[in-house]
């Protein structure tokens, strides 16, 4: 009986040591194969003549301009080897969007140099600077997604030199061509999941110009002539040290034209805009995090700035002075040739802080319906430039608060019938002028 427990002792033992040795062999030749793969990796890479560059969508917290260009050069072409594409076209597009699709290659040719363009994707990291204490959603990760750009390892100069400036020159006339002006939204639902879908948009197709405007021709072409200004001085706005951005401050009554205004000066600029909700944000790193992602030539509107920051909500920690910071702080260098554009219909509750020249460097004043505003939107909506009405029309608008959106409601009803169109306006204005003094 003891020579049969002991012999099962053996056994065990016998075993342990057998697999104590085999895992260190397996350990051994587990630790030579990593470093005969590394090896031959290494060689083969020097053997090679492949040479590969990685364009990752950012930088930092900034979007890759370069990523930008290769994403539009390459969607203007096609490749025989390209088996799946993406599509999209929204509600207001006029034409389908093709795309490249992840895992798919673009082939292209530039003197004489073949190139291999690939679409990637790789997990990432949210990053926690961003991230709310106790949020589950920063311990998510997010797909950034990468170009790889690889050609014969000899041609890495020119590449470097002359190829990838060609792309971000193509890449920026074919802007200008086909510019369809777009109109941001945030999407707080990709905010620490996808940094490169944060910002969703549509097309932007408001018919406001500062031909159509109704606003009072020397407003309109001081506006115009600022505007003029701040986009060919770039090269000054370097030398004295400033950030290539101007803000814009828009106050009066609702209805008085603000959101036309707006949609004018992006028309005439051929700027993007970025609508943002600053009460749909947390904290201040969150609205950093949107300003990194922000292209240039772009407008940022802040509609209604005098109740955005509301410091009772214990769920909003957003703060003047972040608000500060960006409009005239470090972060507001990160993206050039920026309009920032705040709207109010009580500028008299602003902090005077926000007020002053270098955060809003021009105040507009969008007032009720004046007689030169009331004669533009005559000549829009009824096609002429004079009557003898306009005396009385003109008497009456300076008794009354009326706004260019509510005249303007009153010509639509005619169908250019001038004659009934202004006997209908005198009539509203004087059944306001009546509804003020009662």
């Amino acid at each position: 009986m003891e020579d049969g427990a002991i012999s099962t002792k053996a056994m065990v033992v016998s075993s342990v040591a057998s697999l104590a040795a085999a895992a260190m062999l397996l350990r051994s030749l587990s630790s030579d194969l990593g470093y005969v793969s590394s090896t031959f990796a290494k060689l083969y890479s020097r053997i090679s003549s492949k040479y590969a560059i990685t364009i990752d969508e950012f930088d930092g917290f900034s979007v890759n301009q370069i990523f930008e260009a290769a994403e539009l050069y390459l969607d203007a072409k096609s490749s025989p080897s390209t088996k799946r594409v993406r599509v999209r076209k929204a509600q207001k597009d006029d034409e389908i969007t093709v795309t490249m699709e992840k895992d798919e290659a673009v082939l292209d040719t530039f003197e004489g140099i073949r190139l291999r363009w690939t679409l990637n994707c790789r997990e990432g990291e949210i990053n926690r600077i961003f991230a709310s204490p106790g949020d589950l959603s920063s311990s998510l990760r997010s797909q950034v997604r990468y170009f790889e750009l690889s050609f014969h390892k000899k041609h890495k100069l020119k590449v470097f030199d002359s190829y990838l400036p060609h792309v971000m020159k193509r890449a920026k006339a074919i802007r200008e061509e086909v510019k369809v002006l777009k109109l941001y939204t945030v999407r707080s639902e990709n905010m620490y999941t996808d940094l490169g879908s944060v910002w969703s948009s549509i097309n932007l197709n408001h018919p406001a110009t500062f031909e159509t405007l109704a606003l009072d021709p020397e407003l309109k072409k001081l506006i115009i002539v600022d505007l003029d200004r701040f986009v060919e001085r770039r090269d000054f706005y370097k030398s004295v040290g400033k950030a290539w951005k101007r803000g814009y401050l828009l106050y009066g009554p609702p209805g008085t034209g603000k959101s036309s205004l707006i949609a004018a000066i992006a028309n005439y600029l051929k700027f993007n805009i970025y609508d943002l909700e600053l009460s749909d944000l947390r904290c201040n790193s969150e609205f950093r995090r949107l300003l990194a992602t922000t292209a240039t030539r772009s407008i940022l509107v802040i509609e209604d700035i005098h109740c955005s920051v509301d410091v009772q909500d214990p769920h909003n920690q957003m703060t003047l002075s972040g608000l500060l910071n960006f409009v005239d702080g470090l972060w507001s260098s990160c993206v050039d040739e920026r309009l920032i554009i705040f709207t109010t219909n009580e500028r008299d509750k602003l902090d005077t802080a926000l007020q002053r020249p270098g955060r809003m460097d021009m105040h507009i004043h969008m007032s009720y319906c004046t007689l030169s505003v009331f004669q533009a939107l005559a000549s829009k909506y009824l096609g002429i430039q004079e009557h003898p009405c306009f005396e009385q029309v003109g008497a009456l608008i300076q008794k009354v608060n009326v706004t260019p959106a509510e005249v303007a409601e009153e010509l639509l009803r005619y169908n250019k019938d001038a004659e009934a169109a202004l006997r209908g306006v005198i009539l509203f204005l004087e059944a306001r002028k009546n509804e003020m003094s009662s």
